[in-house]
């Protein structure tokens, strides 16, 4: 229910908290949120084969 990753709008790594999650036909999608601050991702298949939009904030 946790995951230590790099925030851009904190500028360090935070714990981010799972914030939802639902099943996709593409897989789980997982909402991720920091809790200093609004900034948040989305997973799906979070095992590195599949989407992750914090990659775009990179």
């Amino acid at each position: 229910m946790e995951l230590d990753h790099h925030c851009p709008a904190c500028g360090e790594e935070k714990t981010f908290y799972r914030a939802a999650s639902t099943t996709l036909h593409l897989g789980e999608k997982v909402k991720w949120h920091c809790p200093d601050c609004d900034y948040g991702f989305v997973r799906i298949n979070g095992d590195g084969a599949g989407i992750d939009t914090s990659a775009a904030d990179a």
